[in-house]
């Protein structure tokens, strides 16, 4: 009769289950964290951009400010367009970036459950 190792099963439980579960818990805060933070960010820029532009509608007092304002509204929506281009570019790279990772992650736990497996098989 074999003697159960409760330290051996703890190590592989371990090695196939919670380290591999551990990692990509924080893999996903971190992937989190950065997309919160570039919508905060984003959100500022817009409500920053937004504020600046009734700042100066309120300015207009006659027809050549109302003139000037609407002039200055086509290198605004040039702006927010070219924002808006860059702050969707930074999420896709945030989430291909994740999914590269993610990827890794995932098989590296397949080669340690394999390798665990291989070890409680001899």
């Amino acid at each position: 009769m074999q003697n159960f190792d409760t330290k051996q099963f703890t190590e592989q439980f371990e090695s196939m289950f919670f380290g591999p579960a551990r990692a990509y818990a924080s893999l996903s805060v971190d992937y989190t964290e950065k997309l919160v933070n570039a919508q905060l960010d984003a959100g500022k820029a817009y409500t920053d951009t937004g504020l600046a532009q009734l700042r100066s509608l309120m300015n207009v007092k006659d027809a050549e400010g109302l003139r000037t304002y609407m002039e200055g509204q086509q290198k605004v929506a040039k702006d927010l367009t070219e924002r808006l281009k860059g702050d969707a570019e930074k999420v896709a790279s945030l989430q291909q970036d994740f999914v590269q990772k993610s990827q890794k992650l995932t098989e590296e736990s397949v080669k340690q459950v394999q390798e665990t497996a291989t070890k409680v098989a001899k």
